[in-house]
């Protein structure tokens, strides 16, 4: 008894049944992460974010201006007096100038910078909020997983059915030959093992389903055949260290908020530049010379718009509340977590306490099954009495099944709200 109850989950968990390429949950996790389309965004996110910060940067560059002007005055300056034997000549009311103008900024307040960091905050947020995505993937994953490792096992459970039926058929058509049944009892377990063969035929079906689609999330074609390896049960800590990719979100959404604040201080500050002018038009600078020619100007320049101090008291305001926002939803998340992993907790306390009595309840099924089938070839019951006593051990058997798999998928699911 103790050997065929070993064999049937040495069957389940056995890693050589099928001479087909083998696969493990965290292949399926590192294929889905190299083949999923939206992980391809954070590559995107990455490149964005480089040329924007780039583009800011060059804000430290010299920059170039050039501007041309055509005008027409309707008065020009002119010395109201004048003196014997000299004349002066009044400037044209037409007038042009063409000037380009080099600056080069040497403080900006910290405007670029913090415009830098808000760039690389915002790219932080996007890259984690594709990680909190590929989240649901790998939740997803699991099902499909650990449904094909309990549809295998099913599909173990049911071949051994039939191995047992087909025994007692057997025994039954000699017995049949040598008057000691009848066609009855013969035909009931025809019957039954016809029963078996529909229920494989379902679970097959529903095997190669979660085979394919399970295929499409990691982008790999799999065989109907494929052996997924079972996990190890694992004794999971106390201890509750969340690493989940929303504390990551988070955090950077609280980076670019102080990053915000920066550029509100950076405002309204003063600013700082070197600046050369040179052009050429009429006038020039000697505003007596009524002719085209160059002319340049150059210098240091000093600005401070004293306006951005009115909005400054407000920006920061609204700072600390986008603050008091995103701490709300960490500690909402946290809380919510806990629930869950308590939850995740018990239920795996619970299912550990169910595999025990399942073997229990296994031993005396099998026990019970046996007495059944012995009473069945010497005619002492019937078909339908041995028939009650097989279903009830392969209940039995596949609720420990169901059982073994439900605990490992807890498991899985407690590491993935830990974020592990």
């Amino acid at each position: 008894m103790k050997k065929r109850l070993s064999l049937i989950f040495f069957l389940v968990c056995a890693v050589t049944i099928y001479p087909q390429t083998k696969l493990t949950l965290d292949e399926c996790y590192q294929k889905a992460r190299e083949n999923y389309p939206l992980i391809k965004q954070k590559e995107y996110i990455a490149k964005s974010k480089d040329y924007s910060v780039s583009n800011i940067w060059k804000g430290y560059f010299p920059q170039i201006t050039i501007n041309g002007q055509a005008t027409y005055q309707s008065d020009v300056t002119s010395l109201p007096v004048s003196f014997p034997g000299l004349t002066i000549e009044s400037l044209t009311k037409e007038q042009y100038k063409a000037v380009a103008e080099v600056t080069q900024t040497i403080f900006d307040g910290g405007i670029m910078s913090s415009q830098s960091s808000i760039q690389n905050a915002a790219a932080e947020i996007d890259d984690q909020k594709v990680e909190v995505e590929f989240l649901k993937v790998k939740e997803r994953i699991n099902q499909l997983y650990f449904g094909i490792l309990l549809l295998h096992g099913q599909l173990i459970q049911t071949d051994l059915i039939k191995r047992d039926l087909t025994a007692s058929l057997l025994k039954l058509n000699a017995a049949l030959v040598n008057g000691t049944t009848t066609q009855t009892n013969v035909d009931i377990l025809k019957s039954e093992l016809l029963k078996v063969d529909q229920r494989e035929i379902e679970l097959k079906t529903s095997r190669k389903s979660y085979v394919e689609m399970l295929g499409l999330l990691i982008n790999l074609r799999l065989e109907v055949t494929i052996l997924l390896e079972l996990p190890e049960d694992q004794i999971l800590l106390d201890s509750k260290v969340v690493d989940r990719p929303e504390l990551k979100l988070y955090s950077s959404q609280e980076k670019l908020i102080d990053n915000q604040s920066g550029l509100s201080l950076a405002k309204v500050l003063p600013k700082a530049n070197l600046f050369f002018q040179g052009g050429y038009g009429k006038p020039t600078l000697n505003m007596l010379k009524n002719e085209f020619d160059w002319y340049y100007t150059a210098g240091a320049r000093l600005t401070w718009q004293l306006s951005n101090l009115y909005t400054y008291g407000n920006e920061n305001e609204i700072t600390e509340l986008n603050k008091k926002i995103v701490e709300t939803q960490k500690e909402t998340f946290l809380l919510n977590t806990d629930l869950l992993l308590n939850q995740q907790s018990s239920e795996i306390n619970k299912l550990r306490e169910l595999i025990k009595v399942d073997e229990e309840i296994i031993k005396i099924r099998i026990s019970v099954k046996d007495a059944a089938q012995s009473q069945l070839e010497n005619g002492v019951i019937t078909s339908n009495d041995f028939i009650r006593e097989l279903n009830a051990e392969d209940q039995a058997k596949q609720n420990l099944v169901i059982h073994k798999i439900q605990l490992l998928l807890a498991q899985q699911n407690y590491k993935l709200t830990l974020g592990n």
